[in-house]
């Protein structure tokens, strides 16, 4: 399918996995916007834009509903409608085991992976079932899969809910022409990586994915026709097991 003119929101789309999905889906031709909470890096995003229409910035805070009623009525403004959501802003935290967590860290990875994918999913629906068509596609983790020692308590509970809402979604609103995709990277070489507890060795971040990869699998999701719906994809490094 052409992408062209779509109309594409990225969350998070300051670093990593989000900033290349936007460049990308401004190369294809789409109108883009991104958020995230540092305008800065927002700017940086837009600057390596190539294609013929410039990226959008607004600086949100997607676990703010308040932040995100705001990002919607602008990007209405600015944008027009919103025929792609991409859900990529997520983080996580040094402390990962129950014994270590503060519980205030387990409110912030919460707030910012499940709730923020709520609150955009939830904000931009109504304009979606308006016109019975939309894609979301909503980046979410082999950890949303198994849980594991390496991603944390928190992270771990995060994705597997970013998973189910997304499973839920798209139950209830297939018959109003929306599909939602959830995509399960593996281990990304992003900025997240410096929240690790122990430093991840540059050897390591080039054997891992890259976010050009996970681009790719959105872009493929994207491209087909509104009759063709991936609920689940998982894509992770090759050396790497499945869980």
């Amino acid at each position: 399918m052409d992408l062209r003119d779509k109309g594409v929101l990225v969350t998070g789309g300051g670093t990593g996995v989000g900033q290349d999905v936007a460049v990308a889906f401004a190369e294809e031709g789409c109108r883009v916007a991104i958020c995230g909470r540092r305008e800065d890096k927002l700017e940086e995003t837009a600057a390596l834009n190539r294609g013929d229409t410039p990226i959008l910035v607004h600086a949100a805070d997607v676990a703010d509903r308040a932040s995100v009623e705001a990002l919607f009525r602008w990007a209405g403004d600015e944008l027009g409608p919103i025929d792609i959501l991409v859900n990529s802003a997520g983080m996580n935290i040094r402390r990962r085991t129950m014994a270590d967590i503060d519980p205030a860290d387990w409110d912030k990875v919460l707030q910012v992976n499940v709730t923020g994918a709520f609150n955009c999913m939830h904000t931009v629906l109504p304009q979606m079932r308006e016109r019975q068509d939309g894609l979301i596609i909503n980046i979410c983790s082999t950890a949303g899969k198994r849980a594991g020692r390496l991603a944390g308590v928190a992270y771990n509970a995060s994705k597997f809910a970013m998973a189910a809402l997304g499973t839920s979604v798209g139950v209830e609103d297939a018959e109003n022409g929306i599909r939602v995709s959830n995509i399960y990277p593996g281990e990304i070489n992003t900025p997240i990586l410096d929240d690790r507890p122990v430093k991840v060795s540059d050897e390591h971040k080039a054997s891992i994915l890259q976010p050009e990869d996970v681009t790719a699998a959105v872009l493929m999701v994207a491209r087909l026709p509104a009759r063709a719906c991936v609920p689940e994809l998982v894509i992770k490094p090759r050396m790497q097991e499945f869980f």
